[in-house]
């Protein structure tokens, strides 16, 4: 199946060509109609399956359809639960609404930036991105209305309601009007979610996916045996010997990866790290430069991890090994992403070894060893 059997306009069908977009995802094959047909739907699927771009490309599809419409305020509303998914996701508005050829204004909302410039920005807006925290700020400031809103969109539902918005969200969602159309994504569904869809959803397509497997399947996994005081040299001789321009590495803390990044800028290797240390700004611009290929490096935290979605991100290096196999699992699914193979290089000291055992166990993979010594 090809995008150009979904419905979508001519315009945003060669935006997916100048971004090298060929073949949906299956959620992407059962959203895209759908949302286009207006319907309800509730969508469950891992990270990396193609979430966003399966509710963005018909929602613009839409607002190209209804622009001779005018509205004050906003007509579509995205819910997520961090600044960096805010960031994310109007992101992908922004590039699949450059080839259409009405201005369609996305805006991004979100706390620990200040507010006034978000106030200011508003006017004329077309779609809404908003953390719940900073959108109830805005709403209790009048500085914005729900009233116009005619598609809600609820992204990481799980995610939301684990970090403790359940309360946000109901409140925001009192605040709409009662027809509209409602998304809602989540990585799983529980209690929380369920109870949520049953408030939230009228007759969805449910669309569940499952490929856990099948995305590891396209990571080449490998793991070098490396002493912790060669760790540094060797993921330098990794990163010139395979000419890797484009690599997410990374670390145990905030202090191991600046570290990390202090070594490799001081042998000419572009690197930043990103982190809970950063300003917001400063991580916006290191994450552009990251996904436009202007940096070399990123090494991130696991927390910092979750805003980093790139389709084609050919190599990860675990400089050091998360605590749990769910991150390992979650780390190098950052790449082998959109059907495109990638690499996930892990180093692992003699006192990590009994604990990579353990990773593999769970995994249900055996990764291939190598002893680093004599590499370089």
């Amino acid at each position: 199946m090809s995008f150009t059997s979904l419905g979508l306009s001519p315009a945003l069908l060669k935006a997916l060509v100048n971004q090298q977009f060929t073949v949906p995802t299956p959620i992407q094959q059962a959203a895209i109609p759908a949302i286009i047909d207006k319907k309800d739907v509730l969508a469950i699927a891992k990270t990396g399956s193609g979430k966003t771009a399966s509710y963005v490309l018909p929602l613009l599809n839409n607002l190209q359809k209804s622009f001779g419409v005018k509205n004050r305020h906003a007509n579509v509303l995205v819910l997520v639960p961090t600044r960096e998914l805010a960031e994310q996701v109007k992101d992908v508005f922004l590039t699949f609404s450059m080839q259409v050829p009405e201005s369609i204004k996305t805006l991004a909302v979100y706390g620990g930036v200040s507010i006034n410039p978000q106030m200011m920005a508003l006017q004329g807006i077309n779609v809404l991105v908003a953390t719940p925290g900073r959108l109830l700020e805005l709403v209790d400031a009048n500085a914005v209305h729900l009233s116009s809103i005619e598609t809600f969109v609820l992204d990481e539902a799980d995610k939301m309601l684990n970090l403790g918005f359940k309360e946000e969200v109901n409140r925001i969602i009192s605040l709409l009007p009662e027809k509209r159309q409602n998304i809602l994504l989540s990585a799983t569904l529980n209690n929380d979610l369920q109870n949520i869809q049953q408030i939230l959803l009228q007759d969805p397509l449910v669309i569940e996916i499952k490929e856990e497997e099948a995305s590891l399947d396209l990571i080449n996994q490998l793991a070098y045996i490396v002493s912790d005081e060669k760790k540094g040299p060797f993921l330098r001789y990794l990163i010139n010997h395979h000419q890797m321009k484009q690599v997410l590495v990374f670390a145990s803390s905030v202090h191991q990866a600046d570290a990390i990044v202090n070594k490799l800028l001081k042998n000419k290797i572009n690197a930043l790290a990103i982190h809970s240390k950063k300003s917001q700004g400063a991580r916006t611009d290191i994450l552009h430069d990251f996904k436009s290929g202007k940096l070399r490096v990123l090494v991130a935290t696991d927390l910092m991890a979750r805003g980093i979605d790139i389709n084609f991100l050919p190599f990860v290096i675990n400089y050091e090994l998360p605590r749990s196999p769910k991150d390992y699992i979650h780390r190098i699914g950052r790449t082998g992403r959109a059907d495109t193979a990638g690499d996930a290089i892990s180093l692992v000291s003699q006192a990590e070894l009994h604990h990579f055992e353990v990773i593999q166990k769970k995994m249900g993979k055996q990764v291939k060893m190598i002893d680093s010594a004599g590499l370089i």
